[in-house]
């Protein structure tokens, strides 16, 4: 039968929405440019920086760094996303969906808080590093080059509620075939995010890539397995639906 809403209207209300947000948000920090950093004051700073305030936990997830980014976020929003709204219902995956993104956030601002000393690099204006390690945190902490270091320690993205989302379809479509690019078979979806998730630990153990905010998409991981096995410990919802 002939569907008379047309293509976006027959995705649910709350990814929908969850879509347009993003990227409006793309477009806004694209149009403002420069005249207004809106990462400055949306996206997530650690928790020392000057430009911390509580509300990054949740606006950040509404941002992102670059048009790949925002695409590849919300291609799996839309794919995954339209099939546990049906699932579980708006209410519930709204709630889910924002609850991973703040773990991923808390988890990040826990690696930050952890690991902030061994990030110092201080660098000349050529772009070569001249300074790292120990020798940098003890240049910096003399120059009193703490505070202005901390501003640089900013995430944005929707990829914690994304990974949170990869996590809950495998546990409530453990087997569903699915295909990932260059590979010709299908890899049931429970291995394919196990996968992701070994892959994520591995980058964020080594430090490779270390532009991504690796520990914060095990964050929205996490915190949505505890999430998708309680409701089902108690009943809330069903799984294994494939």
């Amino acid at each position: 039968m002939f569907n008379s809403r047309g293509f976006f209207g027959a995705i649910p209300s709350v990814t929908k929405n969850l879509l347009v947000i993003n990227i409006l948000m793309w477009v806004a920090t694209l149009a403002l440019g420069e005249n207004l950093d809106l990462n400055k004051y949306l996206g997530l700073h650690y928790w020392e920086a000057s430009d911390f305030n509580v509300a990054q936990v949740i606006t950040y997830m509404f941002m992102h760094a670059n048009f790949s980014h925002l695409f590849f976020n919300m291609f799996s929003l839309f794919m995954f996303g339209m099939i546990l709204e049906r699932a579980l219902g708006p209410s519930r995956y709204l709630f889910y969906y924002i609850s991973c993104g703040i773990g991923a956030a808390l988890v990040q601002e826990i690696v930050w808080t952890l690991t902030w000393e061994s990030s110092i690099k201080l660098s000349n204006q050529e772009g070569f590093v001249v300074m790292q390690g120990a020798e940098a945190l003890a240049y910096t902490l003399q120059h009193g080059m703490v505070g202005e270091f901390f501003n640089t320690l900013v995430t944005v993205g929707a990829s914690g509620s994304v990974f949170g989302l990869l996590l809950a379809f495998a546990m409530l479509f453990p087997n569903m075939p699915m295909y990932i690019f260059f590979i010709p078979i299908p890899i049931k979806a429970k291995w394919m995010v196990l996968g992701y998730g070994a892959l994520e630990l591995a980058f964020g153990v080594s430090g490779a890539v270390s532009t991504v905010a690796h520990f914060a998409h095990l964050g929205g991981m996490l915190f949505g397995f505890f999430i998708i096995w309680y409701w089902k410990r108690k009943g809330v919802i069903g799984g294994g639906y494939y």
